[in-house]
């Protein structure tokens, strides 16, 4: 129950260099095949790897490892392990499906990758449904009796169920540090041609469902890096009135490959890069580039996704801090070309999880959760001209910062 290192996040590039030797011994077609998604430090299977080849003490971890002494997961079977009192090392099939060492068409850990990985298969959790009762916890003395631990999702697949994106074709999009993307195909795979991952939405009721998932690195993160890192914000809420006060002809791009670019380009070299500044671009340009940078990269993986599964898009249903810009949300509609679905709630995440733990208990029925949902719905105003020529000097921008 105690940690091997402090938590490795998932901007951390301290396993580039792991990938890189895994890509030039020609695996990156295999791991793809088998997991659905791209090799790439990304996942957390290059930073489990990392713990036991690079870390301090890694030969000591290594052996332990071999021993079946460590585990290693993501931080859902972390708080199942310490909510349990260490009764129960589980994850869920969302969560194992981004790991990079599970077989989507077995829906089981991969001994293949995991040896590819140099990562002991006895130290990966149990997988379970997303609907399963992991164990039972009183939160370390809180409640007088124990109480279930009936759900588990990963953070974009929760948003996707609290969406009621439960239907083939249906699409969200939560925006956060960094913003997911994910379309609901039903329950079969569909592989990606054009640089989106495949992976499982949730195990329920005994069925999986697949998705296709696209995931941004930085996407709110600019506009923290705006406020803290160059102190050109008070707040976050002072991009949305400089963006509208902002030159609407102003040429700035921004690429925000602070730790390379995610789907679609899967670049971990490229650099952030702001382009395309005049003698008359400021502060309010700058604000108004980095929002738009967040709803390009998301017309990136819609165009993707539409390319893959032949499903012409017609809704997007977003969540998340940012969705509250209303600037952000109208441009959105305008660069997709596509009605976006703001709810009222915007942790939907949150409230995901909670309806899948619902579910499993009986307290809601699904079929009625999403009937009455409260809504604000952005509508797109911009020329196709207009749309078109924006979108594709966005594409330039990120040409130029590509190394691959």
């Amino acid at each position: 129950g105690k940690p091997l290192a402090d938590a490795i996040v998932w901007q951390c590039g301290r396993a580039c260099d792991i990938v890189e030797r895994l890509r030039d011994k020609g695996h990156g077609k295999r791991v793809q095949e088998i997991t659905g998604i791209p090799l790439s430090a990304y996942f957390p299977a290059a930073k489990m790897a990392w713990l036991l080849q690079e870390s301090a003490g890694a030969d000591i971890l290594r052996e332990r490892a071999h021993r079946g002494e460590i585990c290693l997961g993501t931080i859902d079977s972390w708080l199942v392990y310490k909510l349990t009192g260490g009764a129960a090392f589980k994850t869920d099939y969302s969560n194992a499906s981004r790991t990079q060492l599970f077989n989507l068409e077995t829906l089981a850990w991969d001994e293949e990758l995991c040896a590819l990985f140099g990562v002991p298969l006895g130290c990966l959790a149990q997988i379970c449904g997303s609907d399963d009762v992991y164990g039972y916890t009183d939160v370390g003395g809180l409640f007088e009796r124990p109480v279930p631990i009936s759900g588990v999702l990963g953070d974009s697949h929760a948003a996707l169920f609290g969406q009621g994106c439960l239907e083939k074709g249906m699409i969200k999009a939560t925006y956060g540090t960094g913003s997911s993307l994910m379309m609901n195909i039903g329950e079969r795979a569909v592989y990606s041609d054009h640089g989106v991952v495949t992976s499982l939405a949730f195990s329920r009721q005994g069925k999986v469902n697949y998705v296709l998932e696209g995931n941004l690195n930085y996407s709110g993160a600019v506009i923290t890096w705006l406020k803290e890192d160059l102190g050109l914000l008070p707040s976050s809420k002072e991009s949305e009135r400089l963006a509208y006060g902002a030159n609407q002809e102003d040429t700035t791009f921004f690429v925000p490959a602070f730790t390379g670019l995610g789907a679609p380009y899967w670049d971990e070299r490229a650099k952030a890069a702001i382009i395309g500044m005049g003698r008359t671009t400021g502060r309010a340009e700058i604000a108004k580039a980095a929002l738009e940078s967040m709803a390009y990269q998301i017309e990136d993986l819609l165009l993707a996704m539409e390319e893959d599964t032949g499903i012409c898009i017609e809704e997007l249903r977003v969540d998340g801090g940012p969705t509250a810009n209303r600037y952000l949300m109208q441009f959105q509609s305008d660069i997709a070309g596509k009605k976006v679905n703001v709810p009222k709630a915007e942790e939907l995440s949150g409230i995901g999880a909670a309806y899948m733990a619902g579910c499993s208990v009986g307290a809601y029925r699904a079929e009625e959760l999403f009937e009455n949902r409260e809504c604000s719905v952005y509508t797109p105003e911009m020329r196709e001209e207009e749309r078109s020529r924006k979108y594709a000097c966005w594409r330039e921008a990120v040409g130029r910062v590509l190394t691959k």
